[in-house]
Parts: structure tokens; sequence; C-alpha cells
């Protein structure tokens, strides 16, 4: 239930706000944005001081901000501070919150070295500065613990919410495999086109996102495909186009090596869209029992989860009802409420 107002404390908040700016935003941007504006909706009477890094500040003027915050090129110092990313300012003397939404990057070669190294050097300094790790999942929270050595008391999990897209009604379903993603390395698109070679050649399958680490041997995948005239890559979509395509698909696909959370698997389990997905990373935890779960290195247990999927009717009705029900468990208004807490919780022990 939400607070009541007149008993919220009234507090100084800073929040690196940089990837709210991002025009095509996806993941930590969404989580961003959600984070800004619902905390300064929730806490009317708390300010809050959104950080831009030098390189977006100015671009931060081109956007609205809520009318109890204000932007700034420097993190407030003194005051409770917030970074979005596992990543926090070098020079701030108050407490200090980070989320940490993955580790993928300590764990496989799914970017550049230079990309990697830096990576690891500010993850490793927000783990080491932060008097509390927002993360995630619990798969998320288990790496921080592990690979950042942080004390599993000081790290607190906080789900995703999902966005509220606007599916079209009376859209028919077609014979549609959707996957929605980066076109990168880790997201395992070529193990999936390979898979879906198995699969009735009725199907189609769509590929929305833009291009990542590894893009071009996955294009060069696609174009040797035996199926490559049922393959469609759409780039990244509008958030109206990409509700069509979740309404309009019979199956969604998400086969990703690595994920510290998955958000597209419950954007698709809200429309009603049946799913398969890995059985390693976050993904059992986001997925629960709502979806078929697929070794993602296991080309043969991929194509057997894509063709029952597009085989048997009922597993695809069954399958739509209980992910609807699981979507229903994560919203931004939860993550709000219990990222607020996370905030009571370290300025209590402050003043203990």
């Amino acid at each position: 239930m939400p607070q009541n107002p007149g008993l919220q404390p009234k507090l100084r908040i800073g929040i690196d706000a940089t990837y709210t700016l991002d025009p095509s935003p996806s993941g930590v941007a969404l989580y961003s944005r959600e984070m800004v504006s619902g905390l300064a909706r929730a806490h009317p009477d708390s300010k809050f001081t959104l950080y831009f890094r030098p390189h977006r500040f100015f671009r931060s003027f081109r956007s609205s901000i809520p009318t109890n915050a204000a932007r700034s090129l420097w993190a407030p110092m003194g005051s409770l501070f917030h970074g979005l990313n596992q990543r926090l300012p070098r020079f701030h003397s108050g407490s200090a919150v980070a989320t940490f939404h993955d580790l993928f990057v300590l764990t496989g070669e799914y970017s550049t070295p230079e990309f990697r190294a830096r990576f690891a050097e500010q993850a490793r300094h927000a783990a080491r500065r932060a008097d509390m790790v927002i993360a995630v999942s619990e798969f998320t929270r288990g790496q921080v613990i592990a690979l950042l050595g942080v004390e599993p008391g000081r790290v607190r999990v906080v789900h995703h919410g999902i966005r509220a897209l606007a599916f079209p009604a009376g859209t028919q379903r077609q014979k549609v495999i959707l996957n929605v993603g980066a076109i990168q390395k880790r997201k395992n698109i070529a193990r999936l086109v390979e898979a879906f070679e198995a699969v009735d050649s009725a199907w189609q399958l769509v590929l929305i996102g833009s291009d990542g680490y590894g893009a071009a041997e996955i294009h060069a995948r696609i174009a040797a495909s035996p199926a490559v005239k049922r393959i469609s890559v759409l780039g990244y979509v509008t958030p109206e186009e990409l509700a069509g395509w979740y309404a309009r698909a019979m199956v969604f696909a998400f086969p990703s090596l690595d994920e510290g959370f998955g958000m597209p698997v419950l954007e698709a389990m809200a429309a009603g869209t049946p799913v398969v997905t890995s059985s390693r990373s976050a993904l059992p935890e986001v997925a629960g029992e709502a979806a078929l779960l697929a070794d993602p290195e296991d080309t043969d247990a991929l194509a057997h989860a894509l063709r029952r999927l597009t085989e048997e009717e009922d597993l695809r009705m069954r399958l739509s009802r209980l992910g609807v029900e699981r979507a229903r468990l994560f919203n931004w208004g939860k993550a709000v409420a219990e990222t607020w807490n996370v905030y009571m919780d370290l300025l209590a022990m402050k003043r203990q």
C-alpha cells in the first residue's frame, strides 16, 4: 500500500539520471526513467537532484524533469546518492546506493576488451563505495556477492517492473516467433536462428533490437540460413510497434546466455504470448512456471521447445494464461516502494 504523503520523510536525494536521456530506451534506460519519475511522484515533499554526467548534461534540458527535482553536473555532497547503473561518482561524501543489473561483462566475452576493463573497474569501485547495493534479481545478488566480495547484508533484491505497453485489442495471432533484444552475441541469436530452421516452414522469425557486440557475425549467419526468407530483422522499433508485435506473435523466444533480469520475457507474458527462454541466469527466476525453459547452448533442446510451442495449441494456451498472471507480479510501483525502503533502512543504520 502507498504511504500517507503526510507521513513521508522529507529528504534530499541525488540520482544519476544520465541514462534517462537514451533516445532508444531499453533495459537500464527504462529502469532509470521509472525510478526517477516514480520516486519523485511518490515522495513530493522530498527534493531530488538529477545528476547528469558531463557528456549529457546540456542535452538534459531538452527533457522535462519532475517539479521537485533539479539538474546538476555534480553529485550533491552530503546527501544520499543513488547510482542507477552499477557506478558511483568518484567524489561524493554522503551515503550511497548502487543498483547492479548484471555482471555478464565479468563472466563472458560478450563485449570488447576495452569495455570489459572499464566496466570492471567501475563496478568494483561502486561495490566498494556503496553503503547498500540493490540487485535486480537473486541471480545478480549472488554474482555481486561472489564476484565483487560485497557482504550479503549490504545487498537487497528489488525486481524490475514492466512497461505498460498498449497492446492493440482484437489483433489476430500469426505464425510468428518473436525475439526482442539487441542483436548481439550474449542474446544467442545465431543459435536461435539455427533452432528456428527446424520449425515448420509456415512460421516466421521476427528479430527486434539494435545491433550490439558481434552483430556482424549474426547478420552473416542469418544471410546464410536456408530459412533467410522467413526471417525479418527490424532493428529498434517504437513502443507502439513493439506492442503490436507482442500481440501478433504466437511464440516469444528469448534464449539469452546471460541476463540479470529479462524485461522482454515479462512484456511478452503481459501480452499473453507464450514464452520459451533460457534455463540459466536470472531467467528461470523471472519466468517462474509460466514458460518453457531450455538450455541456451543446446540447439536441439531449443529447437524441440520451439516445435512444441508451434505445434501444441493447448500448451500455448496454458502458458499464455500463466504468463499473464506471472507478469502481474512485477510492477514499477512496487519497485519504487522497495527502493525507498532501502533508502530508509540505510539512513536508519547511519543514525545508529
